[in-house]
């Protein structure tokens, strides 16, 4: 599904294009050219004010800092005529401590019920334009102290999220407080009376656009009233009566453009909103179901008249309304000719600057709510439109069109699905290059939002690879460095998105990603679940690489992953942070990780103590760390130390309907744990047995092999063998031994058997009264009749008596090679037998079952086979036990099964090329 300042300059072209704020964005620049001292101080103060401009707030403060003269200059009302609060905490010291600043302030952005309480500590008696979103918490009281505060306000814009607490009393307040008040726009307000609606009509003569989305009341009779009103947005709101309206609103003198988007208009109130009104340019009625489901409707008989419908041509229409010309061969450049007129019309500017406006929030809202039956527009249209408003000069419609990008391609949130039409189409469109340009941007609102849709754009491999190509990478790993948490959170992201698959992981390091990530978990250590998500869910990606994987380590990515695991609360980020350990520990041949983060205090207490949780996938990953890591020995010991044993046994007990990932490695985690016979006997003692064997039924090929190695090595331990008799384990084996799809699973189910019917569990078996034996034993001698008999049918899937037959009777290498090609199972390479189980198998060939013998010896043809992981391991082994001289007389043995004999011969070929055993 994942989520920075020093001026810098890049080439384009043939131009310079200046990007401030993002040091780490591009290769930095150096001045190691000049031996030079330069004087910074020295540069004019218009220069120094110029370069202040360009800066986010924090750099203005870290850069007014360095002497009086620029601490002066800092403080200059030209720098402090906007205010964007909503990416800090700003509650009333915050405010306070910025009143000296903001005696010139005109616009101001906040975000939340604490900024907005704040505001009038501000003292900014300039103000000009106040928008504010997330204001679900902020009420009547509050907003009618910002209005009475702020008497020159001009604009006021609450949303787009829903104005629960306010009602109308908030509104009149609004009126009688703002007189010079040009533009209102509420979103989610209940009810707007008349006498609200009235009193803005009465005290606000200049009031031109008022938008009421989202509402659930509205009263459309007092709207008539406003006659000031040019540009007016009902988008969204419910119970409008549609008849009162078309009687009404035409009646508007200076009515222009009319938003009912995502209402339940008809054709008849369009049609006579349309005929009837003398002033109305433009009608945009998108995602109007009862309008679309009328297939005889056409908006096209209305000269001079723009109707903006899914089923409309939005591009042409703007054309054709507005007699606007383009000189590129794309239609959908509409919106960026306008902006690079150089014929000015006033009246052509506010209706196209409403008209971005109110089409980034309707496809914003469109995206967010997905409904059916969109998909053509969004291709054909939406996408195009979108980027078209990303190009706009109105911030907040840049930041509303990157955030539709980011939403219409998501399909499932939860398991980060998108649909990868939408996406390739921006991508098509040059969506990926606008996105960058938004993101190299100094406004961390763009910033921000450009990330987000890189991310979500990036789970498709295509857009990815573009993201790459065009700087992206680079890019991302800069805002990842950001102060600002909003700018970072989706940064991270997208670097989790693009570290998915081995593509891109390389480039990530190379641009200082790794670093930027680990760095963004200590900055952000509490509070901050999202960002923290993202950057340890990035780590789990680039931690599945060798070399990556080393870079996480170096950057002190052990310590910040297990302080995660430790002490954050989020589930998400316990999930990610135990998968990015588990996957650090998977490199146990290559590096050292493995060892290191067992060795890191608290990391397998933390684990073992995750596996308890109540969320499947932090059980899964810790599960799975808790495997990896049990390949060390020392780590072996210490997690059982750490209670691990009885977690793990708890894990698989609570998982026989779980999924099969968390079946695979609770059973995983116990098998690697297993191969010490202390945690073995430990593991049957917990009652480990009966959830094993339960898992050994799954359906799921990987639980099978996980489930059988577990079996095999509690099999070693003779009481350990004897209870998966008692708890009907044998069954399950010889069904795993027999139909299986995995042949790791069919053999490490034969080898558990073979441990279990080898007579050392016999001795175990007649502890207890005469009766209990004589039971056991008639019962045993059931079971090991079935079990021998499968083992033998094992076995026999891998030889070819023509093959065996040639191989019998001539000692050239290339009859016993292509024996052991037709014999081998490659995944068998991988096991890593002790002495005492290579010891086992050798004692087998002694055995007098003659199934047994060719069981032992094929066994031990899989672990010495040339290229295997450990074959020159279990070669020593070998020879330390003295087995060349068992496994020659195997081979010899005139009454050993010609199974037997051919893969004894092939086990001494095998000795031979490891330089262990002279040739025979």
């Amino acid at each position: 599904m994942s989520r920075r300042v020093r001026r810098k300059v890049a080439k384009k072209g043939k131009d310079k294009v200046f990007l401030p704020s993002l040091p780490e964005i591009d290769d930095e620049v150096s001045c190691s050219d000049s031996n030079e001292a330069v004087d910074w101080t020295s540069l004019p103060d218009d220069t120094v004010i110029q370069v202040f401009s360009c800066l986010s707030y924090r750099d203005r403060a870290s850069l007014s800092s360095t002497c009086r003269t620029w601490r002066a200059l800092g403080v200059s009302p030209c720098l402090w005529t906007s205010l964007d609060l909503r990416a800090h905490k700003c509650d009333v010291a915050m405010a306070a401590s910025l009143a000296s600043r903001c005696v010139s302030l005109q616009k101001l952005r906040f975000r939340g019920a604490e900024s907005a309480d704040a505001i009038i500590h501000l003292q900014g008696r300039t103000l000009r334009e106040i928008s504010g979103d997330y204001c679900r918490k902020i009420t009547d009281a509050t907003l009618s102290v910002i209005v009475a505060r702020h008497e020159l306000l001009e604009s006021l814009q609450l949303g787009p999220d829903f104005c629960e607490r306010i009602s109308s009393d908030a509104i009149k307040a609004i009126a009688f407080c703002c007189p010079k008040l040009r533009k209102l726009r509420l979103s989610g307000v209940r009810d707007v009376s008349a006498d609200a609606i009235n009193a803005l009509a009465k005290h606000c003569p200049n009031l031109i656009d008022i938008g009421f989305l989202d509402c659930l009341n509205v009263d459309e009779v007092a709207l008539g009233n406003v006659v000031s009103v040019c540009f007016l947005s009902v988008a969204g709101t419910s119970n409008m009566k549609w008849g009162v309206i078309s009687h009404l609103w035409h009646k508007l003198p200076q009515l222009i453009g009319l938003d009912v988007s995502r209402t339940d208009i008809g054709p008849t109130a369009v049609t006579r909103l349309l005929s009837s009104s003398h002033s109305l340019k433009v009608l945009c009625a998108l995602n109007c179901s009862v309008l679309e489901e009328d297939t005889t409707f056409t908006a096209n008989r209305y000269k001079g008249k723009l109707l903006i419908a899914l089923f409309s041509d939005i591009f042409k229409g703007l054309l054709s309304l507005f007699a606007l010309t383009t000189n590129s061969k794309k239609v959908n450049n509409v919106f960026l000719d306008w902006r690079n007129s150089k014929t000015k019309d006033k009246n052509l500017d506010d209706i196209m600057t409403w008209l971005e406006w109110i089409l980034s929030h309707t496809l914003l809202r469109a995206a967010e709510s997905n409904p059916q039956g969109l998909d053509d527009f969004w291709l054909k249209q939406g996408a195009s439109i979108l980027l078209s408003l990303m190009q706009s000069s109105q911030e907040d419609v840049q930041e509303r069109a990157a955030t539709g990008l980011a939403t219409f391609v998501v399909i499932d949130d939860e398991n980060a699905s998108i649909d990868c039409g939408r996406a390739e189409a921006v991508m098509q469109d040059g969506g990926i290059h606008l996105l960058l340009d938004l993101a190299r941007s100094w406004r961390e609102g763009l910033q921000s939002e450009a990330a987000k849709a890189i991310a979500n754009l990036s789970v498709n491999a295509n857009v990815a690879k573009a993201v790459a190509e065009e700087g992206g990478i680079n890019v991302l790993a800069g805002l990842a460095r950001s102060m600002n948490r909003l700018v970072a959170e989706e940064a991270a992201g997208g670097l989790w998105n693009l570290s998915v698959g081995d593509d891109h992981k390389g480039a990530i390091a190379e641009a200082g990603g790794v670093k930027a990530l680990v760095d963004l978990i200590f900055k952000w250590s509490s509070g901050s679940d999202g960002v923290l998500e993202r950057a340890a869910g990035a780590l789990a990606n680039l931690a599945a690489d060798d070399k990556c994987s080393l870079e996480v380590a170096l950057a002190g990515g052990v310590h910040a992953l297990v302080m995660l695991a430790r002490n954050c609360k989020f589930e998400g980020v316990q999930e990610q942070a135990a998968r990015a350990l588990a996957n650090l520990a998977a490199h146990g041949d290559s590096n050292t990780n493995n060892a290191a983060v067992g060795q890191e205090a608290g990391a397998l207490e933390a684990l073992v103590q995750l596996t308890h949780s109540p969320h499947e996938g932090v059980r899964q990953e810790a599960a799975g760390a808790l495997w990896n890591l049990s390949f060390d020995d020392r780590n072996r010991e210490a997690i059982a130390a750490a209670g691990g044993v009885e977690a793990l046994v708890a894990l698989a007990q609570s998982c026989s309907n779980a999924s099969p990932g968390l079946q695979e490695r609770a059973a995983g985690a116990l098998w690697g744990l297993s191969v010490s016979e202390a945690n073995s006997i430990a593991i049957g003692r917990e009652g480990g047995v009966p959830p094993l064997i339960a898992l050994a039924r799954s359906e799921a090929e990987d639980v099978h092999e996980t489930a059988a190695g577990a079996l095999w090595n509690l099999a070693f331990n003779p009481g350990n063998a004897l209870q998966i008799v008692e708890e009907g384990g044998v069954p399950a084996l010889v069904h795993l031994c027999s139909s299986s799809v995995s042949k790791m699973a069919r053999f490490m189910a034969a080898l558990a058997l073979a441990y279990m019917f080898d007579g050392r569990m016999d001795e175990f078996a007649l502890i207890g009264t005469l009766t209990e034996s004589t039971s056991k034993s008639m019962s045993l001698e059931g079971a090991r009749r079935m079990a021998l008999k499968h083992i033998e049918a094992f076995v026999l899937t891998f030889s070819d008596q023509q093959t065996f037959a040639v191989a019998a009777t001539s000692s050239a290498p290339a009859a016993l090679a292509q024996v052991t090609e037709r014999a081998r199972i490659p995944e068998a390479g991988q096991l890593r037998c002790s002495g005492a189980e290579i010891g086992r198998f050798v004692a087998m060939l002694r055995n007098p079952s003659s199934i047994l013998k060719a069981c032992a010896a094929f066994a031990l043809l899989q672990f010495t086979i040339p290229g295997g992981r450990h074959a020159m391991h279990h070669a020593s082994l070998m020879k330390n036990v003295g087995a060349a001289r068992v496994v020659r007389a195997a081979a010899a043995a005139a009454t050993a099964p010609l199974e037997a004999k051919i893969f004894a011969r092939i086990v001494l070929r095998n000795l031979e090329r490891h330089q262990i055993e002279p040739s025979i």
